[in-house]
């Protein structure tokens, strides 16, 4: 027992050791890719109004940071609801696939073709049902993020082993126990994979809605808002700021989702395992 204690807190040493390892290469790299775009700069004799430094962009974000922070708010707003509204909904729709292959086998192929629809195309329907805001916005990204989730939800819930199926049968299971005790169990890990998938692009999503959503009121909206004047008031070091703000957004959604999958699986499932000491 105690052989086991010893060998856990090593194990969680290694873990933190492992993690801080990460974290140093990243910001290694970040701060290398810094200065490769300062020595881009200085090299090419590039203006700033075509290329701002990245000194020039922090002072910037320094500058505006309630605007900046507003922005930053309003679009992970519409992004999380577009996000948490696509995964209740694509689990509801994968567990009545997994249910009925005929179902599966009938609509399943309409679900991906959400994937090819150009949600530029759909837009100015979606403004002219919801109108301009943070209600198109939250349906541009639900339609973006919705397909990953049904399909890897729904190929995590038909791929439990045939072994286990019948011996919960051989212990008189209802279909619901079956459904819900198992198979959505072992589809817990695929589930987070197309969660994966949809937090990448429900920042795309959110920032190209309003891109051509724009905003419900006048001066108050997300980063593609804010991206759109910035362009147009040829505000290149704003602009930048902005895409810095856009990938912390992503960083933070992703960030959230690992912490979650982590949380959820490390004590069961190989994906969310710490590496072990050999």
């Amino acid at each position: 027992m105690c052989d086991h204690g010893v060998a856990h807190a090593v194990g969680g040493a290694f873990g933190v050791r492992h993690r801080l390892l990460v974290l140093v290469n990243s910001l290694a790299i970040f701060a290398a890719l810094l200065l490769l775009w300062q020595v881009v700069i200085w090299a090419g004799h590039i203006p700033s109004f075509m290329l701002p430094s990245p000194w020039r962009v922090a002072q910037v974000i320094d500058e505006r940071f309630p605007a900046l922070a507003q922005s930053f708010i309003i679009t992970a707003a519409s992004a999380s609801a577009g996000l948490v509204a696509s995964i209740l909904a694509g689990v509801a729709v994968a567990l009545v696939f997994a249910q009925s292959s005929w179902m599966r086998r009938l609509l399943y192929p309409y679900t991906l073709l959400l994937q090819t629809v150009p949600i530029v195309a759909i837009t100015p329907l979606i403004i002219l049902w919801v109108g301009p805001g943070a209600g198109a916005v939250t349906l541009i990204t639900f339609i973006i993020c919705l397909a990953p989730i049904i399909a890897n939800t729904t190929q995590g819930l038909i791929s439990v082993d045939e072994n286990f199926i019948h011996l919960f049968l051989m212990h008189n299971a209802t279909r619901g126990q079956v459904l819900f005790k198992l198979r959505l169990r072992n589809a817990i890990p695929s589930l987070f994979v197309g969660i994966r998938i949809s937090a990448g692009i429900a920042v795309i999503g959110a920032i190209t809605g309003e891109l051509f959503a724009g905003s419900s009121s006048v001066g108050r909206g997300g980063l593609g808002y804010s991206i759109i004047y910035a362009s147009q008031q040829l505000q290149t070091d704003y602009l930048f700021a902005l895409i810095v703000a856009s990938a912390v957004l992503g960083f933070v959604f992703y960030f959230i989702v690992y912490f979650l999958e982590w949380y959820f699986l490390h004590n069961w499932h190989e994906s969310a395992r710490t590496p072990e000491v050999e």
